[in-house]
């Protein structure tokens, strides 16, 4: 075992861990969960997002993600909508409410990644360098 690139792995996974941290504290601070956020993400991002995507997405089990839709719904963060089409697909949307904590969101996660991406490039690149 190469113990020195083990030592740039932990300094790796700790910085990448204070981002991860940051990401939690923020959504925690608009009412969410960090997972929720991610959720959001990959809703905003798709063309027509449904659970089976959200789940590939998240690497979540479906029933996880049905769940975690179920409450995305509760809250009032995201909506259900069958397919015209095809009445047995279910669409995910994100509502007005959802879609303004979602940019708040991104724009303090962008200024962190602006503050931190140096930090976490650099510890990635020890790491893979050998």
């Amino acid at each position: 075992m190469n113990v020195n690139r083990l030592e740039r792995l932990v300094e790796f996974r700790h910085t990448l861990r204070g981002f991860l941290f940051f990401s939690e504290e923020a959504a925690a601070e608009e009412g969410i969960h960090a997972q929720q956020y991610q959720l959001m993400q990959v809703v905003f991002a798709a063309t027509e997002p449904t659970i089976a995507y959200v789940a590939e997405r998240m690497y979540l089990k479906h029933n996880s993600a049905v769940e975690l839709v179920g409450r995305a719904v509760e809250e009032g963060l995201l909506l259900r909508k069958r397919d015209l089409i095809d009445a047995r697909r279910v669409v995910l949307k994100l509502t007005p409410r959802g879609e303004r904590i979602l940019m708040r969101l991104v724009d303090r996660h962008l200024l962190e990644l602006d503050r931190v991406g140096p930090q976490i490039k650099l510890a990635l690149e020890k790491v893979m360098s050998k």
